[in-house]
């Protein structure tokens, strides 16, 4: 169902043989993330790739295969300077309300079952803390199990930051994370013509 939060993003390019990919932590129905603040820059980032691509989403609970796709973004929370783990998981479900099912699975499990990628182009972006303090990040070390996978990343891992714990997002992430969206796409797009 287009444009349903808490689903990940399958982008068909409107151009015919062209696919990809944006994966997202997620249930059927609702936020990507813990919060919701992932999900909203997942959203963001699927509307910046709207202009060259038709965005369907899908669950990764479903353990969507990226075979047969042109592009594969992923984007994750950041939790304990990484990616979550179901420890991290338990943590962040304490710090307040989330989503039912938010605690099962994440961007670490769906690229553990990943098959490889074979030159497959891929992007990643994570939302972390606003702090003057390290906080790591999640898209750093999935762009790494990514590479690893053999994908060939598009951009530098991107983070996008919010206030708190449960957030809200910086004001001006969403139209950032449309911008670089909209980057990424311009880069498969130069990189398939090449």
């Amino acid at each position: 169902q287009p444009g349903l939060p808490g689903h990940d993003a399958v982008l068909r390019d409107q151009q015919p043989g062209r696919h990809a990919v944006l994966q997202r932590r997620g249930d059927d129905v609702r936020d990507e993330s813990m919060f919701g603040n992932t999900a909203a820059v997942a959203q963001a980032v699927a509307e910046g790739l709207a202009g060259a691509f038709e965005v369907t989403l899908a669950d990764v609970h479903d353990q969507p295969s990226p075979a047969g796709f042109d592009l594969l973004v992923v984007g994750a929370p950041t939790h304990a300077f990484g990616l979550s783990r179901p420890a991290t998981r338990i943590d962040a479900a304490k710090q307040g309300e989330v989503r039912a099912g938010a605690q099962e699975t994440g961007i670490r499990e769906y690229l553990d079952a990943a098959p490889p990628l074979a030159g497959m182009p891929v992007a990643v972006f994570d939302t972390r803390m606003k702090t003057k303090f390290p906080t790591g990040s999640a898209a750093r070390k999935a762009l790494r199990r990514l590479h690893s996978l053999g994908g060939q990343p598009m951009l530098p891992a991107e983070n996008f930051l919010v206030g708190g714990m449960t957030g809200p997002l910086v004001d001006g992430e969403t139209e950032r994370a449309q911008s670089w969206a909209r980057a990424v796409a311009a880069v498969a797009d130069r990189r398939s013509v090449a």
